[in-house]
């Protein structure tokens, strides 16, 4: 793989550290802002809402930007933004700050996983995806470990002036070794790019997207519940199992790129949604033992991720040149969409009073319904011949 992805990594792992670390830091926040745990909560729901409207409408408005510049630009906004929680004397300001920084996440990942694509041979591509979203999951086994320890022994402030420091080491290694010509202005009109929203196989996509990657995080979001109260873990055994979770997600991101280029993406999807369904099932009965759930923990993690390269590459397969921007940024957005439906299902069931074990039914059932619709993706026409008659119709 040529440098210039691994500084493509380099922003995705400050990109993904800042979206996650204020999970370790909520209690701090609350009692520093005088604002509660609930409502600190919603610096997270907000960061998410963010990505899901900025990545469409920050993607159109930059179209015509040489993507070198965009990138460059959004990793400014990144420190800025993040240096601005630094300083934040106020709940508010913290969510301004927090919007602000959301708004390059997803324009970010999916103008970076178009210019990923183009800087490796055809047969490369998905590997060149999984390897720029290796930085995410980097974030998720060091960066956001880092920031709770920083959090803990300096303040929540220090976390997010160190996530800003690392923006600033990374928009160095882009501005070095991303090359000038990596991938070029956009040069379609405005109908030209939104015409990818008549194809049927991009929606497809999306979808499969949303609801298959949800129940990953059905289960996730109440992994630390599942492991303390079902199998009895005490706090320093949650962390190195979340720590093999991050491992997980590092295997698996590499695996799926892998096996996108070699067996073809629809055919990758289907095994990648086939596998985390069999491992969201075991969720029932994988926290009866300290052993057995760290084991499946892991195993969780891999299943999670090894679908993530497919998912990206099928949208931008279904848009074809013109709307590869903004199909890749929309499916950025519906991963974030998907991270909330899958909170939101896992909290209905506990609301329900059906017990822990029982999110992993609802995990289940939304990735279950993610492979029906990998199924009837298959059934359609090819996306690229759908998305030449978009744009001719467009013209």
């Amino acid at each position: 793989m040529p440098a210039s992805l691994l500084a493509l990594a380099a922003g995705a792992f400050g990109i993904g550290t800042t979206e996650f670390i204020i999970m370790g830091l909520l209690t701090q926040v609350s009692h520093d802002l005088q604002i509660s745990i609930p409502t600190a909560g919603t610096l997270i729901s907000g960061y998410a809402l963010g990505v899901a409207v900025g990545a469409p409408v920050l993607t159109l408005a930059s179209r015509r930007w040489p993507r070198k510049q965009l990138l460059l630009v959004l990793m400014g906004i990144f420190i800025a933004g993040n240096a601005a929680a630094a300083w934040a004397p106020s709940y508010g300001w913290l969510m301004a700050a927090r919007l602000l920084t959301s708004l390059t996440h997803g324009t970010f990942f999916g103008v970076g996983a178009v210019v990923a694509t183009q800087l490796v041979p055809p047969e490369r591509k998905a590997s060149a995806i999984a390897f720029m979203f290796s930085g995410l999951t980097l974030a998720t086994l060091l960066g956001v470990p880092a920031g709770a320890w920083i959090g803990q022994h300096f303040g929540w402030r220090m976390a997010f002036a160190a996530v800003a420091l690392v923006g600033v080491a990374a928009l160095g290694i882009l501005a070095v070794f991303v090359p000038r010509n990596a991938a070029t202005a956009g040069a379609h009109s405005l109908a030209q790019e939104l015409a990818v929203l008549r194809i049927p196989q991009l929606w497809l996509g999306l979808g499969i997207t949303v609801v298959g990657f949800a129940g990953v995080f059905t289960l996730y979001t109440y992994i630390e519940p599942l492991l303390t109260q079902v199998t009895g873990m005490g706090d320093r055994w949650v962390a190195i199992t979340l720590l093999l979770f991050g491992a997980g997600l590092a295997i698996g991101n590499h695996a799926g790129g892998r096996l996108a280029d070699r067996h073809g993406v629809l055919r990758a999807l289907a095994g990648a949604l086939l596998v985390l369904l069999a491992v969201l099932l075991a969720g029932r009965w994988a926290f009866a033992g300290t052993p057995l759930a760290m084991a499946y923990v892991l195993l969780l993690g891999i299943a999670a991720f090894v679908g993530v390269a497919p998912m990206q590459m099928r949208v931008l397969q279904a848009a074809g040149h013109a709307g590869s921007n903004l199909a890749s940024s929309l499916n950025i957005a519906a991963f974030n969409l998907g991270n909330a439906l899958g909170a939101w299902a896992g909290g209905a069931v506990i609301a329900q009073g059906m017990g822990l074990t029982s999110i992993a039914w609802a995990a289940a059932a939304l990735t279950a319904l993610g492979l029906l619709l990998v199924l009837l993706s298959h059934r359609l026409p090819a996306g690229r011949t759908a998305a030449t008659q978009s744009m001719k119709t467009a013209c």
